[in-house]
């Protein structure tokens, strides 16, 4: 059976070189992580099969027929989210000795709870004196709980620190979500970057239509259509320099998804490209003075952030790209080092 290659995550890494460790030999204790880890996941890693999955199973397989032959309903029900897990392995394999679960009314799962240290404390002073070992018996028990090897323990540390991490990581993400969410619409929400069209051609299904292949200093150029056909000719939009707006959230245009926006200033009539300063590179960040933050993954278009924010956008006596709020000073479109975008001819201009 073939399994799709996945990116794994440092978390996943780490539960897969656990677990992959742990299943090289069976032990009760081995079965019971498998089954908590089971117990929110479809398979070991998450929501996804690989070939750990595969390799922990032929492991696991002759322990399940046992649980699921003793038609013990307490045996299956501790065990239910690895029969679960195991049923699904096996109807994705073409293994034909495979495993019936039967039709058993399993109890509620119910997580034990802690006691607290006064209980505990009562309990233990209720308690009956323990046996005495006698050296006979020191070394039997000694063998029924054999200590982890090195490769195990390392397996396990690994797998906690990764989940740490990830945790942290989660938190980190919420809390920065949470301080989005609280801050009003702002022009450092918006991800402004430098593109080089590469090629432009005119959308086979949308006569007012470019679709324009445009490199944005990623892994692949992005396809972005943009409405300039009755302004700006098409040898024009060959091999140059433009600004976009990155993060708006890709829609389909007339069947070709566009990832983005091509700015421009505009007056009644007349429409021309906000040009990025002089020695620009597909990538740059640009933004507004003062509004230089870590710009929305992908802008919700229910929060109408880009419409609230464009309105202030216009343009200068000497063409510079600007965003006023009522009573300030504007802030103008630069780079990194200052440098200012600018468009060509158009004062106090719509800029979108």
């Amino acid at each position: 059976m073939l399994v799709n290659s996945i990116k794994l995550s440092n978390e996943q890494a780490a539960l897969k070189s656990q677990f992959t460790t742990l299943f090289k030999r069976s032990e009760a204790e081995n079965f019971v992580i498998l089954n908590n880890n089971l117990r929110s996941k479809t398979y070991i890693l998450g929501n996804e099969l690989d070939d750990v999955d595969l390799e922990v199973f032929k492991t696991v397989k002759p322990e399940i027929k046992k649980w699921v032959d003793s038609n013990d309903v307490k045996v299956i029900g501790d065990n239910r989210h690895t029969i679960r897990w195991g049923d699904l392995i096996q109807n994705l394999t073409n293994d034909d000795d495979k495993f019936t679960i039967p039709s058993v009314e399993l109890p509620r799962e119910v997580k034990e709870k802690k006691k607290d240290a006064k209980q505990e404390g009562k309990s233990t002073k209720e308690a009956a004196p323990a046996k005495k070992e006698t050296k006979s018996e020191a070394p039997a028990k000694e063998k029924n709980n054999k200590e982890p090897s090195e490769e195990e323990k390392k397996a396990r540390a690994e797998a906690k620190k990764a989940a740490k991490a990830a945790k942290a990581k989660a938190n980190a993400d919420k809390a920065a979500a949470e301080k989005a969410a609280q801050q009003p619409p702002n022009p450092s929400m918006i991800d402004f970057k430098v593109g080089f069209i590469q090629k432009a051609v005119k959308h086979p299904n949308a006569d007012s239509l470019y679709v324009s292949t445009i490199d944005v200093g990623e892994e692949e150029p992005r396809t972005i259509c943009s409405g300039l056909v009755n302004y700006i000719p098409l040898e024009n939009m060959q091999e140059r320099y433009v600004v976009i707006v990155a993060n708006l959230k890709p829609v389909a245009m007339r069947g070709i998804k566009s990832a983005g926006m091509v700015l421009c200033a505009s007056t009644e009539g007349k429409v021309e490209f906000v040009e990025p300063p002089q020695g620009s590179k597909p990538g740059d960040k640009l933004f507004f003075q003062d509004f230089n933050g870590e710009p929305e993954k992908q802008l919700n278009p229910k929060k109408k952030i880009f419409e609230t924010v464009q309105p202030l956008f216009s343009t200068t006596e000497e063409f510079k790209v600007t965003y006023t709020e009522e009573g300030k000073e504007p802030k103008f479109l630069v780079n990194a080092n200052g440098d200012f975008c600018k468009n060509s001819t158009i004062v106090k201009a719509d800029v979108k």
